[in-house]
């Protein structure tokens, strides 16, 4: 696969404080980190890291026990409200 070498201006000191924050969290090269953010936003990643709870909608699972458990923990002990 050819190699190509850009050459990037004007990069606000944020940005790189934050981009050599995270290749030095990852224990990579500088370079790792922008190759890996390159490839992301022209869709060349592959898996996305997600920080949210998406990955779990629509999976939810009946389990009768786990329901009994919960609703257990729903009741209000009188003796302790008064």
């Amino acid at each position: 696969m050819e190699k190509i070498q850009y050459t990037i201006r004007n990069v606000p000191a944020q940005v790189d404080r934050t981009l050599r924050r995270k290749a030095s969290e990852q224990k990579t090269s500088l370079n790792s980190v922008l190759l890996a953010a390159l490839s992301r936003e022209a869709g060349e990643g592959g898996a996305v890291a997600h920080h949210d709870l998406d990955h779990l909608a629509g999976k939810w699972v009946e389990d009768p026990d786990c329901d009994a458990a919960l609703g257990a923990q729903d009741q209000v002990d009188g003796e302790l409200w008064r």
